[in-house]
């Protein structure tokens, strides 16, 4: 198949089209490296060279968005563009927005074009900071729309609004909530709380944790999501789809659990927790289980530690 990828150098986006180039299907990729990493497209184009086409530009610009697969015909899209780090995405609001708003519906305007399948990979901060825990599909979120973050949380909220739009014009549109995913190829200064806590380890820099460490994510490694993807795209489901790990756990005990792995004598800070900072984040994957029969394998552990291990190439000591 042809598969059409946007913000194709992006962690997640990594390790998708890793797994479709290995089932020989023929990816075409764009990214404007507001947060994509170059390093991630050279590989790609190192190891595929026939079957991965990369052009760099802005989802908004339709005009080069359309010339570039004008005479291509594209099975399937995944819609996996825009920031999702708050440090990166809050550098420029607007443009965040634009993205989530103009560049969403580019897309959507594309697979109409196509008649091509598209999965929105939507995010879990759509939910806000929750008053609802865990969080099901029909959770409408506590979502503050005038703040930091809200240029990121109601632009998905947008994004999906259009998909929905859309669904009703025929197309056939997947939405998935991403929950925290993590794994190797992260940026290393993206800005999160695990990829934070491994680079100031393994520089042996105090771990920063921003308020008492006692708000919580749940942590899916990237090859778990990567699988709840293709299922989603190769399903016949079209209301939105949380993907993540029912793992709970504590900000501090990922601190402690990188801290045991890198050098347990690494001390902590405490800095104040910014705003609509989420206290609690779990998804309910109910529906994951029933519709794709998917739920997460690899373990925190084993995961941080494969982390870890990949980004000890990469940190500069």
């Amino acid at each position: 198949m042809n598969i059409l990828v946007t913000g194709c150098a992006g962690f997640i986006a990594y390790h998708l089209i890793f797994t479709l180039l290995e089932q020989n299907h023929t990816i075409y990729g764009f990214d404007n490296f507001i947060s994509g990493q170059k390093e991630n497209i050279e590989r790609l184009n190192i190891l595929y060279p026939n079957n991965f086409v990369f052009k760099e530009f802005d989802l908004i610009d339709f005009e080069k968005l359309n010339k570039f697969i004008y005479d291509i015909k594209i099975d399937q899209i995944y819609h996996l563009a825009c920031p999702a780090s708050p440090p990166i995405y809050q550098i420029d609001p607007l443009h965040t927005l634009d993205t989530c708003y103009i560049g969403t519906r580019n897309i959507l305007e594309i697979a109409r074009i196509k008649n091509s399948k598209i999965l929105l990979a939507s995010t879990s901060e759509i939910y806000g900071d929750p008053t609802v825990h865990p969080q099901p599909e029909n959770y409408w979120g506590n979502v503050n729309s005038f703040g930091l973050r809200s240029c990121y949380d109601e632009g998905k909220r947008v994004s999906e609004t259009l998909s929905f739009i859309y669904l009703k014009k025929g197309i056939d549109v997947k939405i998935v909530r991403i929950f925290n995913t993590y794994g190797p190829k992260m940026s290393l200064n993206d800005g999160r709380v695990l990829t934070n806590f491994i680079t100031q380890a393994l520089r042996g820099e105090n771990l920063t944790i921003y308020g008492d460490g006692s708000q919580t994510r749940s942590l899916c490694f990237c090859t778990d999501l990567i699988k709840g993807l293709l299922k989603l795209m190769d399903s016949n489901i079209n209301m939105p789809i949380n993907l993540g790990s029912q793992f709970e756990i504590r900000i501090i005990e990922i601190a402690e659990i990188v801290k045991s792995i890198i050098n347990p004598d690494i001390k902590l800070t405490f800095k104040p927790l910014p705003s609509d900072d989420p206290k609690q984040r779990r998804p309910d994957i109910t529906n994951a289980k029933k519709y794709l029969d998917w739920e997460p394998q690899v373990g925190i552990q084993e995961g941080i530690s494969l982390m870890i291990k990949e980004f000890k190439e990469r940190v500069k000591l």
